[in-house]
């Protein structure tokens, strides 16, 4: 292990936490971007997700009161663990963020000692250089690129306009439709890079069973056979987010994805949000970026994933 520089320490990050770590991912997210719209919300519903236990797949490193670095892992099945972390840019140089990666990667081999061979996928923010080498000096390779997008929103209603000829948008009722909507996203997405089909119960966990969920953000798309297209979404901070959005696939190509993104601007405007973002593969082999644009949204930053195997 990396030593830490003296007088820090590293320790598992806990619920008391919380603003501290929020203010050192805003703080790096700041150097390496020029701005941050990373909130405490976000980092909440992550803590409140069945798939990270705190006490296992979390640290923050601090030198007395101050923390001044955090990194966490996050199962998604049992031979792939996701997860990122960064150091406040006044304490870059001095090898913490190298001690960081030790833990995460010993926790790595660890998780998959009993099932090998496994995958540890860490995110690291578009211009962040210095992450990047640290991650190639210890055989991470690229893997693949998302987008962050986002729509500006003028403080008025937004018309969502006519769905397509027969198709009905409509709010949700999470006790009847949740199962329903775990079907379509579960089809929706079978074809996009590192997919794996979680249960309705672990999807519940990670999606809803979270601090930030709001039924009010989630929308069905059906036509006279039932639901056909789904999407979610929920307020961090300023900003609100679109969560999940899919169409089941006989039914692509009629307009009914863009119609429930303006449906869920639509909402957002209404509570007083003036920007909307969501989170997309770069190569999404269904051109949801080319959609995405369509409706209005734009490119305002990008991040990497970098992948290390084990076992």
């Amino acid at each position: 292990m990396h030593p830490l520089p003296e007088g820090y320490e590293i320790r598992p990050a806990t619920l008391d936490d919380l603003n501290a770590v929020t203010a050192v991912m805003q703080a790096a997210d700041v150097d390496v971007t020029g701005g941050s719209d990373l909130d405490a919300d976000m980092i909440r519903d992550l803590w409140s997700s069945p798939s990270i236990d705190l006490a296992l797949d979390s640290w923050v490193v601090s030198n007395g009161d101050d923390i001044v670095a955090y990194a966490h892992v996050q199962e998604d099945g049992e031979t792939r663990l996701k997860g990122w972390g960064d150091v406040h840019p006044d304490q870059l140089g001095r090898g913490i963020g190298s001690a960081l990666l030790d833990r995460v990667e010993a926790r790595a081999t660890e998780r998959f000692a009993a099932v090998p061979p496994g995958v540890l996928d860490l995110a690291v923010a578009d211009g962040n250089d210095d992450a990047v080498a640290l991650m190639r000096s210890r055989s991470f390779g690229h893997a693949r690129s998302f987008r962050h997008m986002q729509i500006d929103l003028d403080g008025t209603a937004v018309d969502p306009g006519e769905p397509p000829d027969g198709i009905v948008i409509r709010g949700i009722e999470p006790e009847r439709d949740l199962a329903e909507i775990h079907a379509i996203f579960v089809d929706a997405f079978r074809d996009e890079w590192g997919y794996r089909e979680v249960s309705f119960e672990e999807w519940k966990g990670n999606e809803v069973d979270t601090p930030s969920f709001d039924p009010g953000f989630w929308f069905i798309a059906e036509d006279e056979s039932g639901p056909v297209g789904a999407v979610s979404g929920l307020i961090w901070g300023e900003l609100g987010w679109v969560g999940e959005l899919g169409v089941r696939k006989p039914w692509r190509g009629r307009g009914i994805a863009a119609t429930l993104l303006r449906r869920s601007f639509s909402m957002f405007a209404s509570r007083g949000l003036s920007r909307v973002r969501l989170n997309v593969d770069a190569d999404n082999p269904t051109g949801a970026v080319a959609l995405y644009e369509r409706v209005g949204m734009r490119k305002v930053r990008g991040w990497d994933i970098y992948e290390k195997r084990f076992g």
